[in-house]
């Protein structure tokens, strides 16, 4: 039809707003889907933020799940402000794009002292390990921080909003640092888990589950993603952000990942926490049974939760109606528990099966020990 405005006489008219280079618009699009996932992180975390808050103790992972929880929500509901405001102007914007790279830098670095912390934990603190995680972690803090020395301000038209980019390609190693951070991780997280199946087989997915493979994985290959996005993708010009889209969305993902990394550590926080692969090792609050077979002649020491133990109730009660006694019942009677001895005549029932119990109380510093054995 003649006389009908072509799409590109249509733009024309559109407010520099709405008429938004290809990488511009999907730059805005990636954005909103960043922004929706941290405000779906920060809905979901909430429950198990404030059970963590309460919990006794201040420990490092703590402080800085805390941290990480509120810093990233906080850093890109103020770059989104100023991503969409269609009165933000490009001299305003000059003052204002060291913004999102310092705090990401910020952001970075919390979370990346979490691996650090994590995966020395994981593997007993091991010296080694520290010093060679540590070493990534101070290269990773020095090199961002350089780095953000070397962006500038996208020139964007007014209403197309502020962005801040790289000044030269090389600034990508703003990116390759905590990416290399990631790997090892990712990397040592997996090693150790596999060396956990010697002692407990078990399958992969199980496996991935119980150590957060999951986790460390999603974070590496999105910086991955990332790093390689920076490096190969070619902008069409100075005002072309395309090297910048995923850097939102990594920096975000990086960080929820990080927070699950701490609320699935099993047990108390402090120094870590621990591996949850390794086995429990006997401590002063556990006993064990030692049962000696009349057939196989083979001992087995059985792990029992502590508990307090009243010999008389064990040779006059059924076993399904024995009950331990509260502590203050405990009798110090030394009395012996073999009942066949103290009453002549009477068979045992249970013949070739010896039960030992050993138990230690402190009464005014003083340990008393009472051992009872049943025939």
């Amino acid at each position: 039809m003649s006389g009908t405005p072509s799409p590109e006489d249509i733009a024309k008219l559109l407010p520099p707003s709405l008429n938004l280079p290809p990488h511009l618009s999907a730059h805005k699009y990636f954005l909103v889907c960043t922004l929706t996932v941290a405000a779906w992180d920060t809905l979901v975390l909430s429950p198990r933020t404030w059970r963590l808050f309460r919990s006794s103790g201040w420990p490092a992972l703590k402080i800085l799940f805390h941290f990480l929880r509120f810093f990233m929500p906080a850093e890109f509901i103020v770059v989104a402000v100023a991503f969409f405001d269609t009165k933000w102007t490009q001299e305003r914007c000059g003052h204002f794009y060291l913004f999102e790279p310092i705090c990401t830098a910020i952001l970075l670095a919390a979370a990346s002292a979490v691996h650090v912390i994590r995966i020395t934990a994981i593997y007993d603190k091991h010296r080694g390990i520290l010093a060679g995680m540590g070493s990534l972690f101070a290269i990773q803090v020095v090199v961002t921080a350089v780095a953000c020395g070397f962006y500038r301000s996208v020139p964007l038209q007014v209403g197309q909003g502020c962005i801040a980019g790289p000044k030269e390609n090389w600034v990508g190693i703003y990116w390759v640092a905590p990416t290399l951070l990631y790997t090892v991780s990712f990397a040592l997280a997996l090693k150790r888990s596999i060396q956990s199946l010697k002692n407990k087989p078990m399958g992969s997915w199980k496996l991935m589950l119980r150590d957060g493979l999951n986790l460390y994985g999603a974070i590496w290959l999105v910086n991955m993603v990332n790093m390689l996005f920076w490096f190969i993708m070619k902008p069409t010009g100075p005002e072309d952000p395309i090297k910048t889209i995923v850097t939102s969305m990594a920096a975000v993902l990086t960080t929820s990942m990080t927070l699950r990394i701490i609320l699935s550590v099993r047990g108390p926080l402090v120094d870590g926490g621990s591996f949850a692969g390794s086995s429990a090792s006997g401590s002063h609050a556990s006993r064990s049974a030692h049962v000696i077979s009349g057939r196989s002649g083979v001992q087995t020491n059985l792990s029992v939760a502590p508990q307090n133990i009243d010999l008389n109730d064990m040779r006059t009660k059924p076993e399904g109606d024995w009950v331990p006694k509260p502590e203050h019942e405990w009798s110090d009677n030394k009395s012996s528990v073999n009942d066949s001895e103290a009453k002549p005549g009477v068979l045992d029932p249970n013949p070739g099966v010896k039960i030992t119990i050993d138990r230690e109380v402190d009464y005014d510093r003083a340990n008393y020990r009472h051992v009872g054995q049943a025939q």
